[in-house]
């Protein structure tokens, strides 16, 4: 789930042309006023944070080039124009995608000192291209434009709600995606959807299958193991090798080739469903990535990876500071690691202080769970009552029938303790 404000975008000519076996391959003219440029190593372009360069207080990507070591970024995000265009746009407004336009002047500034970037196709909510674009030709088509204005060597499809439970719409991403492989030699295309305790969902599971159908298969299939009940670093790699598994059954897969096609995208400090993850989070996640030899280690986003004023801010969210104690860019600094940079050091105590605060809200979460009964035994006051017409995701709370109750999937009208297996008995209440 990201956080996003509208924004800007474009339309330009393409061919489309018949090759052999009957594929349509979406064909665009050379010329582009965005002079290539070499590409990094793909190790930069699977370790790229997300980035909005049109929102949420934009950072100079040069100066966190340099504080951090990270040198590739993605981009966030390309959408239908005016939402209802095959044609791309920033953030689905209505303004044209150019190598001059502000955002290729930020990429030029950020080529010039050695870095590079991926643009993201997607995102939380807004019309995608996949939904608009009558086929995966067009689709193609209209993400070729990117590709071109901006001389990219890596792109990002970031297939959420509701495109997510739209399977023409997916079907057009992913034939989109496997068409701009074969025209683009070269090109890095990571796939990043939700994830939650069991991997990913029903959504997500037919997208793999959509992608074994084509035979497409992208540099990572990335989860985002937050917004869904998560807790640290454990809930988050478990989910993770829950995926791994999933992988394995779809592509028929060792779990190392799957681990090698696997990617995390996190979110730093307080994410959207107040869930916190801390600097010693991320060490955990990364330490165990490296271990398994994960292919990819992204989190959302640059904009947040610095601190709120107060550093908690209050207890809210936020796009453009993290709510929890930090200095600025220390989360990106594992990216860095993860592509194999060592970042500067950093003097404060800050990280420190985050790990800290880490420990002290798992004490306290845990502390509250006994007083609340909300823990295994139960024994305390009852959550608030579960209702027919409501939506649950995983982790929420409920009390039915004198036990309180865990969910451990996203679910509507699951009575708890029916045959959907959909809650954990957390005892009586």
């Amino acid at each position: 789930m990201r956080t996003r404000v509208p924004r800007a975008g474009l339309a330009a000519a393409a061919a489309v042309s018949l090759v052999a076996g009957g594929v349509l391959v979406a064909t665009v003219a050379t010329g582009s006023a965005q002079a290539a440029t070499t590409a990094l190593g793909s190790n930069w372009y699977a370790s790229a944070p997300y980035d909005m360069p049109l929102d949420n207080n934009p950072p100079d990507l040069t100066q966190v080039m340099s504080a951090t070591g990270e040198k590739a970024f993605v981009l966030a995000f390309v959408l239908a124009e005016n939402g209802s265009a095959c044609a791309p746009a920033w953030d689905g407004g209505s303004s044209t995608v150019s190598s001059g336009d502000s955002v290729g002047t930020q990429i030029n500034a950020l080529r010039a000192a050695g870095g590079d970037v991926a643009v993201s196709f997607g995102g939380y909510n807004g019309t995608k291209l996949g939904q608009v674009c009558g086929t995966a030709a067009a689709t193609a088509a209209a993400e070729q434009q990117v590709i071109t204005a901006y001389g990219l060597h890596a792109i990002d499809l970031d297939l959420e709600e509701p495109e997510y439970e739209n399977t023409s719409a997916i079907a057009n991403e992913l034939g989109a995606a496997q068409i701009l492989q074969a025209n683009n030699p070269g090109l890095y295309i990571s796939v990043t959807i939700p994830g939650t305790s069991a991997g990913t969902g029903w959504f997500g599971t037919q997208l793999l299958d959509e992608a074994k159908t084509l035979g497409f298969t992208p540099n990572a299939f990335t989860i985002m193991p937050f917004d869904g009940g998560f807790s640290g670093a454990s809930s988050q790699i478990s989910a993770l090798q829950a995926f791994n598994s999933i992988l394995t059954s779809t592509f028929g897969w060792s779990s190392a080739t799957a681990y090698a096609h696997e990617g995390i995208s996190s979110m730093n400090g307080r994410t959207d469903s107040a869930e916190y993850f801390y600097q010693s989070d991320f060490q955990t996640v990364l330490t165990w990535a490296e271990g398994v030899g994960l292919g990819r280690y992204s989190f959302w986003s640059v904009n947040r990876d610095r601190e709120c004023s107060p550093p908690d801010n209050n207890g809210t969210l936020s796009g453009s500071c993290s709510s929890v104690t930090q200095n600025s860019w220390d989360f990106t600094k594992y990216d860095a690691e993860f592509a194999g940079a060592t970042p500067p050091v950093t003097t404060s105590a800050s990280a420190s202080a985050s790990a800290s605060a880490s420990a002290t809200a798992t004490a306290t979460a845990t502390a509250s769970a006994t007083a609340t009964g909300t823990g295994t035994g139960g024994g305390g006051s009852c959550a608030t009552a579960w209702s027919a017409s409501t939506s649950y995701s995983s982790g929420n709370e409920v009390s039915y029938n004198g036990h309180n109750w865990t969910a451990n999937q996203w679910n509507y009208n699951e009575v708890p303790g029916g045959a959907s297996g959909a809650w954990n008995d957390d005892g009586a209440c």
